[in-house]
């Protein structure tokens, strides 16, 4: 009997081992992990300890009848794959529940980490054609000729990072420069095109979109809100360098195509210039406590705004005469894109097309999208707060299917979370501009961070209190919450 409950332990133990290795390997929520295997271990009577660091989690167990203590360190590290972390969240409850066995689970976790990826390399690479080129045109204000040239790029972009980078670990260490360099310059050099019919903005922000760690910024906030200060601090100076890097490729690319076409940067500085000026003579006093106070005697110059600049959508010149195919899409055009893009994008996160959860994710995301829209028309200035209210809207939806209907709500609202970031980088004036000062043009990256912290800190603040809110009423969970 001793040996039958000696054994059912170790069974229990050695599935704790690979649930951690599990949930590291298909992107389940890093602040979130911790209490799951902590909250199983307590059930399954397993005792053991975790700590969770990046990419790696330090087990201890401890044996009550040799006094002995057993540590383990699990290293994993992956990209989100929504079909198998539901299914591995499935097997956790199954377990918990006393539905599944110990060793049943193990084998079963077991086989879907050797399980190969959900989709093949091309079926991947045309999803990100035409994710981005989608984005392109919903939050860059792309038109018909720039998305599918912003979806050529991120087809490109993702068969590098999924064939050479994992390959060939020295490219690795520059896939991100690299190919924000190409898609700068690819794209300036469209944009330098006769008659100005390519938009630089929208083709370079559309083709780099995907490589964003938006995702990055978001669990390190929810890890620093939830007082996890060591891997929060980790990741958030991380993805801010990584940000840095990205914004500095995107200025090389750009700018060594200004300087092998000498054409184009003459007309690239020429663009930035107002048309004309408009001279006042006289004395002049600061009335905004602008340094100095004193009156100035002199003269006032103040620029009148170009034909090219007045008629700029979203940082592209879209000039009235033009044909449709030429400018930017409709309002009434989201009713279908947005559902579109929704569905590549949950399909790019691996999850399988048959499966019910991905209308579920469509739905949610559809939703979050609207309140992000609506609450943006209202405050157009304030990334943060037009977050906070799509990640509201996602929480209170996936919270309550987790609770009442019993799905899982963190893959759920993966695909509406993801699509925040876009959506708020761009209410705050996209990746990149079409016309900068010399002496802004080094300051993409810087930028682009602070705009990424901006929209994570909005989404964070709207998870956490749509969770305490759904939570607030009704039993008390025994498993740990499996959402953001």
């Amino acid at each position: 009997m001793l040996l039958i409950l000696f054994a059912d332990i170790e069974f229990r133990r050695k599935f704790l081992l690979k649930l951690s290795k599990a949930l590291m390997s298909y992107g389940a929520p890093s602040h979130r992990i911790g209490s799951m295997l902590k909250s199983a271990s307590d059930i399954l009577g397993a005792q053991a300890d975790f700590v969770h660091l990046p990419n790696i989690i330090i087990v201890s167990i401890r044996d009550s009848e040799n006094s002995r203590t057993r540590t383990y360190f699990v290293r994993a590290s992956g990209k989100i794959a929504l079909t198998k972390l539901h299914q591995v969240h499935g097997i956790y409850r199954d377990v918990l529940h006393d539905k599944m066995t110990a060793e049943a689970g193990t084998d079963a976790l077991r086989k879907i980490l050797r399980s190969p990826p959900t989709y093949p390399l091309s079926f991947r690479c045309g999803l990100a054609f035409f994710s981005s080129s989608l984005i392109c045109v919903i939050a860059f204000g792309g038109s018909i000729v720039d998305m599918w040239l912003a979806g050529l790029c991120a087809s490109v972009l993702q068969y590098l990072g999924l064939s050479a980078a994992n390959k060939s670990a020295m490219y690795a260490n520059v896939y991100e420069i690299s190919v924000s360099i190409i898609v700068a310059f690819v794209a300036r050099g469209l944009s330098n095109a006769p008659g100005n019919i390519f938009c630089y903005s929208a083709i370079s922000s559309g083709g780099v979109v995907s490589i964003l760690p938006g995702f990055t910024v978001l669990i390190s906030a929810l890890e620093l809100m939830s007082r996890n200060i060591f891997c929060g601090s980790v990741r958030i100076v991380y993805a801010i360098i990584y940000t840095l890097f990205l914004g500095f490729g995107l200025t090389i690319g750009s700018d060594f195509y200004l300087v092998v076409d000498r054409h184009a940067r003459k007309a690239y500085l020429d663009a930035g210039k107002p048309s004309s000026y408009t001279y006042a003579h006289g004395t002049f006093r600061m009335t905004n406590s602008t340094i100095p106070f004193l009156p100035i005697n002199g003269v006032l110059a103040t620029g009148e705004p170009s034909y090219q600049q007045s008629h700029l959508v979203k940082g592209c010149f879209r000039d009235p005469d033009w044909q449709w195919w030429l400018q930017p899409f409709p309002w009434w055009t989201l009713l279908f894109l947005v559902p579109i893009y929704t569905t590549c994008t949950s399909l790019s996160n691996l999850q399988y097309y048959r499966s019910v959860q991905l209308p579920v994710m469509i739905f949610f995301a559809c939703c979050s999208y609207a309140a992000n829209r609506g609450v943006g028309v209202v405050l157009p200035t304030r990334m943060d707060v037009v977050s906070a209210a799509g990640a509201f809207v996602i929480g209170m939806l996936g919270n309550v299917y987790s609770r009442v209907i019993g799905g899982t709500a963190f893959t759920s609202m993966v695909t509406g979370v993801v699509f925040l970031v876009p959506s708020g980088i761009a209410q705050g004036g996209g990746l990149t501009q079409n016309f900068r000062s010399s002496a802004e043009q080094y300051t993409t990256g810087f930028a682009l961070a602070l705009r990424m912290i901006a929209v994570a800190s909005g989404v964070t603040i709207g998870l956490f209190l749509s969770q305490v809110i759904v939570y607030l009423v009704g039993r008390r969970k025994n498993a740990a919450h499996f959402a953001f």
